[in-house]
């Protein structure tokens, strides 16, 4: 063997595949990130000493706040729920008046099963007209 046969050869990239490849790295490092940061644990991170992070866990002060802010945003949220079923209230009858009355022409074709009825009564029809002349 020689030397170029243990060198591992790579085909060159082109600008659309090599933006795809760091797309795909920084969204895996992203999301590691996200899992962490998410985390109730305490953790640092150290990103070549350029960018250090520390999180900690909310202390009791903090989870009081939190659980404040939840209470506030559910009841916006019950508000938003009787708002919206006050306006549901208000268009219900909309919805009636604009339901078709059956006296209206259909705009849907008729099945070959309605079609074959149609014929019927209308044989039906033919025939007594017959016996009335």
């Amino acid at each position: 063997m020689s030397e170029s046969d243990d060198v591992i050869q790579i085909e060159k990239m082109s600008a659309d595949q090599f933006a795809g490849a760091v797309v795909l790295i920084l969204g895996a490092i992203g999301s590691l990130l996200l899992v962490v940061w998410q985390s109730k644990c305490h953790c640092k991170v150290n990103l070549c000493y350029i960018c250090q992070c520390e999180r900690r866990p909310p202390n009791q002060d903090e989870m009081k706040g939190l659980k404040d802010q939840a209470k506030k945003l559910n009841k916006k949220e019950d508000n938003d729920n009787k708002i919206l079923k006050k306006e549901e209230e208000i268009l219900a009858p909309e919805v009636e008046v604009q339901t078709p009355r059956e006296d209206t022409p259909r705009l849907i074709p008729k099945t070959s099963k309605e079609i074959a009825e149609e014929e019927e009564k209308e044989k039906i029809i033919d025939e007594k007209l017959k016996e009335l002349i």
